[in-house]
């Protein structure tokens, strides 16, 4: 007998200004089964089940569950269709108490208004019994390890008797002790007839616990196969799948001296033990899944982050960073991932945020700024990253995503930079504007700047690096020069296969 598919997600598109996340994505789950969704960072995964959790919408198409279709335009409509999202990034109050978050708008009400508190905590206390989470329904959520709430996630879908539940990289916070617990808690749900999706980067949890695995690439799904009817290397090359000749403008620039040089830097928890050096006019990329620990080296080197252990060498000698305005100063920058949180204050002017990469220079003695020197500084940097606005005294938060990067970049490279660490530097931009960010990586490259390119996207790190570096939970797993890093040794090494295979 032929499993039953618990859901259909069919015909789902969904773009965020004009960049097309999700197209004509049509993905089902079988009942009973664990179903994993595999696929790059940026395939498309976890915003596909947002739109199944009603935390976005999706531009058209439609959900079924048990051959019913539904309308889920918010969180409420997908629990009350009994599925329930457990993201990576844990959606606990911690002031709350265990209880209170499992219940947590669905709570016991008298008559008179008030919570039936003991009869609630008396529920919670026999659900976690139940599943033998050693968890005290009364305890406060902050009080809880990491690997605790994750578990609290999971009794919270139990508490909603969600039928179909989804689980995003459940056990990138898990020893192996726990991960074991999780998968017998999982084995659990489907010997229940429960349905489990679960998202997972990780290949040996696949192949462990999956039933059905389903594969996506760049917002389009790719098909789905039992897990008994795949391999390891047939999963990798259809998350691959691409070619990626003549997308990026990357050119030949000669290659200088060494300009930075890590060796053994460690950070407790985070990484471990990650050597590397980066030369005047190379792009080093840094490749690896989410939670790699590539943003933490960065950090690290940039002095946001204290080193437990390790050296960092500028050119030949020895530096010590304490902090980003040591960084800085040694002529080190780093952009980061978030650049509308971390990067710009988006209410100022353009010119004034170009401004403050140099407002040191920039200021007399008495601490006024020379306008005229600002202004004819800010239209400088406009040309030069070809910075698309009208008006530079227009706020940032009027430029698109890629201008908004260009205006990063503007800021921090008015000043005299050697090592420049771009963190994602096209996330969520157009593709016309990426091809422009790319052409400017380039031309810093060819001015003998040494940079180093955090990317989540594969294509990119290969059509645009020198070197790729490939990290795996906070290892370093293997440097290799462009000519040998193909998109399978790269994404077998991001998935800790220790030969590249």
């Amino acid at each position: 007998m032929a499993d039953e598919k618990a859901l259909e997600m069919q015909h789902i598109f969904k773009s965020f200004g004009g960049v097309h996340a999700l197209k004509d994505v049509s993905f089902c789950a079988y009942r009973g089964k664990v179903n994993v969704l595999m696929g790059e960072n940026g395939a498309g995964k976890s915003t596909l089940m947002r739109v199944l959790a009603g935390a976005i919408t999706g531009d058209s198409g439609v959900i079924l569950v048990d051959g019913k279709e539904v309308q889920i335009s918010r969180p409420q409509d997908s629990k009350a269709a009994g599925v329930a999202m457990i993201y990576q990034e844990l959606n606990l109050v911690p002031q709350m108490t265990v209880e209170a978050n499992m219940n947590l708008g669905d709570e016991w009400i008298r008559t008179a208004g008030f919570v039936r508190i003991k009869d609630s905590v008396k529920r919670a206390q026999a659900l976690l019994d139940e599943y033998d989470l050693d968890i005290d329904a009364k305890a406060e959520v902050s009080s809880l390890s990491i690997a605790e709430q994750q578990m609290l996630e999971i009794a919270k879908a139990l508490a909603s008797d969600a039928k179909i539940i989804v689980m995003d990289e459940p056990t990138s916070s898990l020893t192996t002790k726990e991960v074991n617990s999780l998968f017998k808690i999982i084995n659990r749900l489907t010997s229940e007839n429960r349905t489990v999706i679960y998202i997972s980067h990780r290949m040996e949890e696949v192949f462990q616990i999956g039933d059905y695995v389903s594969v996506m690439r760049d917002g389009t799904f790719v098909g789905v196969w039992p897990i008994a009817e795949v391999t390891q290397a047939d999963l990798i090359a259809s998350m691959v799948g691409r070619n990626i000749n003549n997308m990026f403008p990357k050119e030949t620039v000669p290659i200088g001296e060494e300009v930075l040089s890590v060796r053994r830097l460690t950070h407790k928890g985070l990484f471990e033990d990650v050597s590397f050096t980066v030369r005047a006019g190379e792009i080093l990329g840094f490749s690896g899944l989410v939670g790699a620990g590539r943003t933490e080296v960065a950090l690290t080197i940039f002095g946001a982050l204290h080193a437990d252990a390790g050296e960092v060498f500028l050119h030949g000698e020895k530096i010590q960073i304490r902090s980003p305005k040591d960084a800085i100063d040694k002529k080190i920058v780093y952009i980061p991932e978030d650049r509308k949180t971390l990067a710009l204050d988006l209410r100022a002017k353009i010119s004034d945020n170009i401004a403050l990469g140099v407002l040191d220079k920039l200021c007399s003695r008495l601490g006024f700024v020379d306008q005229t020197a600002e202004k004819k500084l800010c239209e400088e940097q406009k040309v030069r990253f070809r910075i698309k606005t009208p008006d530079m005294s227009l706020p940032a938060n009027s430029l698109s995503g890629g201008n908004q990067q260009k205006v990063v970049l503007a800021k921090w490279l008015s000043r005299d930079v050697d090592v420049l660490i771009l963190d994602e530097p096209t996330r969520g931009i157009d593709v016309g504007s990426k091809e422009e960010i790319y052409r400017l990586i380039v031309e810093l490259a060819r001015e003998g700047k040494a940079i180093i390119m955090i990317s989540s996207e594969l294509p990119e790190v290969l059509g645009m690096s020198d070197t790729v570096m490939v990290m795996y939970e906070g290892r370093k797993m293997a440097e290799l020069p462009i000519v040998e890093a193909t998109q399978e040794r790269v994404l077998a090494y991001s998935f800790g296969h220790k030969d590249g295979k």
